[in-house]
């Protein structure tokens, strides 16, 4: 059972917790192939082989270990390779990874969300808490957040328990004062409980529970989040 009463911050995961995230990311690949066939129509090609692009982003990671958390930076670097493989300009790396990750962040939020940050915001600080490479900021949620902490600003990403204690820090208060929000049972609920947080974990679509240590409840919306909090 949650204690409310230690409360003082809540963390949230960002993609699948906050928006769908596999169509946003169909649709930033569907720009940036669009984007390659205009100007880079050899790489366009090669990036329709799915081996080839598996094996230039497994390249990626064997020869550059030190980007292993920072996904916008694999994705930039796996363009600039295909590029170059491809015998054209390696320096369109950055305008075409710019394509993909302006529409990266064109999501749509789930239903839920706006207000419930608006409730959660208006009584704790929020931290947004994701491995992945989302800027609040473009989406347009920013303003909920006091702090966002990703995998490539702390070097790991969850379920280890560096990058929930930098979201602690980051809005001063100790991990066991932090609730926890996110849908993944492994990177968010175990990670968090690792961490020494209270956790929620959002089960939106009605999983199955399987690990033997459980979070400390499970909603399946954010409006039921909001409503474990008294008015």
């Amino acid at each position: 059972m949650l204690d409310l009463t230690t409360i003082k911050a809540v963390s949230l995961d960002l993609d699948d917790t906050l928006w769908p995230v596999l169509p946003a990311i169909e649709r930033a690949e569907k720009a940036l192939d669009d984007w390659l066939g205009r100007y880079a129509p050899m790489t366009s090609a090669l990036f329709t082989n799915a081996a080839a692009r598996h094996e230039i982003r497994e390249h990626v990671m064997r020869s550059r270990p030190e980007l292993r958390s920072d996904l916008s930076a694999i994705r930039r670097e796996a363009i600039r390779v295909a590029l170059y493989r491809a015998g054209e300009d390696p320096r369109l790396a950055e305008p075409a990874f710019d394509i993909f990750f302006d529409v990266r962040n064109r999501v749509t939020l789930f239903g839920d969300v706006v207000q419930a940050l608006e409730f959660l915001s208006s009584r704790f600080p929020l931290v947004a808490l994701s491995n992945g490479n989302a800027d609040i900021g473009r989406i347009g949620i920013g303003g909920y957040f006091r702090a966002s902490i990703n995998a490539r600003q702390v070097g790991v990403g969850k379920p280890d328990p560096r990058i929930f204690h930098a979201a602690a820090g980051a809005v001063g208060v100790e991990p066991g004062q932090v609730l926890h929000v996110g849908d993944d049972a492994a990177a968010d609920v175990l990670g968090a409980l690792d961490s020494g947080m209270q956790t929620v974990w959002l089960n939106r679509a009605d999983h199955l529970w399987v690990h033997a240590r459980v979070p400390h409840e499970t909603v399946t919306s954010l409006s039921e989040l909001c409503d474990l909090f008294p008015e």
